[in-house]
């Protein structure tokens, strides 16, 4: 995992986010570029979400009875699991490239699909919804 995120940040890092046209990208190494980018858009969408479902969470544990475990800590404890849930399955996901100038797009691909997923958990958590 930490190979793959490695390789993202480095495909990512020669090219400005301004002269990159994601719209129109013709090599391999601008969509994978651009994957990452759209990942990482999608990862500050899913850092807010889940600051609102922590908000929700605070609210709940007002109502706490004795020997509860707090929502908070349950909320953390189900982020940090599904954070490398997700890391482990993309890495799966992008094997059918392993080695290929397209595992990073994949890998990308997969992390945020997973991730727009997981952001509308955590919304609907958040306004009570589930």
């Amino acid at each position: 995992m930490r190979i793959l995120t490695f390789l993202l940040a480095l495909l990512a890092a020669p090219v400005v986010a301004d002269d990159l046209d994601c719209s129109n990208a013709m090599t391999q190494q601008a969509m994978n570029q651009c994957a990452h980018a759209s990942y990482e858009l999608a990862d500050e969408e899913l850092n807010r979400a889940y600051k609102l479902a922590v908000a929700q969470a605070r609210e709940m544990d007002e109502y706490l009875q004795d020997g509860e475990e707090p929502a908070v800590t349950l909320l953390r404890d189900a982020q940090r699991a599904w954070i490398a849930f997700r890391d482990k399955a993309c890495e799966v996901d992008s094997l059918v490239v392993r080695g290929g100038s397209m595992q990073p797009l994949i890998y990308a691909g997969c992390l945020e699909q997973q991730t727009r997923a997981r952001t509308e958990s955590l919304l609907a958590f958040a306004k009570g919804m589930l």
